[in-house]
């Protein structure tokens, strides 16, 4: 990233502090949606339908019409399954749970993307970023209180949902610089479309005037959002700007308090804020790493030169 001045981070940190509170009114459209009796699997087709609509002029306007051939389609397929089974799973769980409680076990995701990328993509974890994994995993079983309290199901919708997404985003690592975000972006959104299309027939209920207003809602406040966070990472470091993501809980508090009366109880907030530090501990870590990592590249660099 080019040198910036010093304002620069400060539109980053507006940009993301943004971003966070738009991305709750999601979950509120896909609970009143649920909680009508609309299908899950059509929430989330229709969030995945608009996403593609609304990126496919940038896809094309950066790929053509190579955008509708993605260069690896099993992975791509992979990908996609991955995003929307977090999708199902964590609006499935907001028929269960306050948005809160939901979005509390759902960010067990940066603890997943840990344990995956040393095991998948076999990059080095310290024992310091592996003690910062337990703690994180304890401030979960704190949220959760399995064998202390009934196990909502909604619990275990969460918890499946942070698991797929914490995959996808290492999948994601995996691939990244093979296209235009953009495009990534429109291909994953078109082929969740495609692939639950051919199961809408089972579960087909007409929405309403009003219910295809918040489908087409779900998808303009997701990739307005997305791309404010994109935005974001261009005028600040990840370093600055991860652990603001956070921030989402406390609108997801408000909106769940405003609309639905929900509240977290005191064990919750106290494994939520176990979980916080250690996500956020985690991704300080893995910036100093990629730090000294770029510092090291360069000195290699001045050697051979």
């Amino acid at each position: 990233m080019p040198r910036s001045s010093p304002a620069r981070p400060l539109v980053g940190i507006a940009l993301i502090l943004t971003a966070m509170a738009i991305l709750p009114t999601i979950d509120v459209l896909a609970k009143f949606l649920g909680q009508a009796g609309m299908p899950i699997l059509m929430i989330v087709w229709a969030r995945a339908l608009f996403g593609a609509l609304l990126t496919l002029p940038f896809a094309l306007r950066a790929d053509g019409v190579h955008a509708f051939r993605p260069a690896r389609p099993l992975h791509h397929i992979v990908r996609a399954a991955l995003l929307f089974t977090a999708t199902f799973s964590f609006f499935t769980a907001l028929k269960h749970l306050p948005i809160a409680d939901a979005l509390a076990i759902f960010f067990v995701n940066p603890l997943v993307i840990v344990v995956l990328s040393a095991l998948i993509l076999g990059e080095k974890v310290g024992p310091r970023r592996w003690t910062a994994v337990m703690v994180g995993f304890i401030g979960t079983l704190i949220i959760i209180r399995p064998g202390l309290v009934n196990l909502n199901p909604g619990t275990l919708y969460a918890l499946v949902s942070g698991v797929a997404l914490g995959s996808y985003f290492v999948m994601t690592r995996h691939i990244a610089g093979q296209s235009d975000a953009m495009v990534l972006t429109f291909q994953t959104s078109a082929l969740g479309a495609v692939l639950m299309t051919l199961a809408l027939p089972f579960v087909w209920t007409t929405p309403s005037p009003q219910q295809w207003l918040m489908f087409a809602a779900l998808g303009v406040i997701a990739t307005f959002a997305h791309n404010l966070i994109t935005r974001a990472y261009e005028h600040a470091e990840a370093s600055l700007l991860a652990p603001l993501a956070f921030t989402e809980i406390i609108m997801a508090t408000l909106l769940g308090w405003w609309f639905f009366g929900d509240l977290p109880v005191g064990w919750t907030v106290l494994g939520v804020t176990i979980l916080i530090a250690s996500a956020v501990y985690i991704s300080v870590r893995e910036q100093h790493a990629a730090h000294r990592q770029r510092q090291a590249e360069r000195r290699a660099d001045v050697r051979v030169l």
